[in-house]
């Protein structure tokens, strides 16, 4: 069984941020980088599939700059076979559609049986990439996964919808995963394994060789929201107090025309 999990690199989200000179994204100096949240359920997930079904392989693929070798060997630490690591030092400027056209161009030749990725990502939080990869990959994909088992080609999930509803999914493979808070409880690497990984094959790829798409948006700035003055409590008789609220959305009302 093949398997791929793809994984991003985030910063920590306790990190202290700053939007970057050109008003596109944010300072990534001093930063602490981490996996994405998210991604450590799919590489879980990704490796007790492997585990179950004895003869198994998974590789973990991650878009950026040298920087995300580091999470990535985390995931080869975690049990994942090999890496491939896309190259690319501007992966912040990309779409959700030229992402998943990254991915969808690596994967279409490689028969994976199974292919799961975080539900977001902690920075951006679109939740489109896995979606997006299964509909270039022609493949089914099921979302925000909280339950999966997998028997002979049969894959049943439980999906978490809003209000906490929990919905049973069966699909048939191959097809593709987007992985939820609460699908596993994902392994702390153990050092012997840390230093395994270290052996494990980690190819680089140019993004320029995946790249195939243009991209149909652009950020045009991004700012922090505007600090806003604290409310005004009205004390009184209903009657008062209905009168001075009148008189309020007057003043406002003038000032905005």
């Amino acid at each position: 069984m093949k398997i791929l999990v793809c994984i991003k690199q985030v910063p920590d989200m306790e990190s202290k941020f700053k939007i970057d000179s050109d008003s596109k994204w944010y300072e990534t100096a001093d930063l602490v980088w981490r996996m994405n949240e998210y991604d450590e359920y799919g590489v879980e997930q990704a490796v007790q599939l492997k585990e179950q079904q004895g003869d198994s392989d998974v590789t973990v693929l991650c878009i950026g700059s040298d920087r995300v070798k580091e999470t990535m060997k985390k995931a080869l630490a975690m049990g994942c076979d090999r890496g491939v690591h896309v190259v690319d030092d501007a992966i912040f400027a990309k779409s959700p559609q030229e992402i998943a056209s990254i991915i969808a161009d690596f994967s279409k030749d490689k028969s994976f049986d199974c292919i799961f990725t975080g539900m977001q990502s902690q920075d951006r939080g679109s939740g489109q990439v896995g979606v997006l990869l299964a509909e270039m990959l022609n493949l089914p994909s099921v979302t925000t996964i909280v339950d999966f088992s997998y028997d002979d080609g049969i894959t049943k999930v439980k999906r978490e919808l809003e209000g906490g509803i929990k919905a049973l999914v069966s699909v048939k493979g191959p097809a593709v995963f987007t992985c939820q808070l609460g699908l596993n409880t994902p392994r702390y690497p153990t050092l012997p394994n840390i230093m395994k990984a270290k052996k494990k094959e980690l190819l680089s790829v140019p993004v320029a060789d995946l790249l195939h798409v243009e991209s149909n948006q652009e950020t045009a700035e991004i700012f922090f929201p505007e600090k806003k003055s604290g409310g005004l409590i009205l004390e009184g008789e209903p009657a008062d107090l209905a009168d001075e609220l009148l008189k309020i959305l007057k003043e406002k009302t003038t000032v905005l025309s």
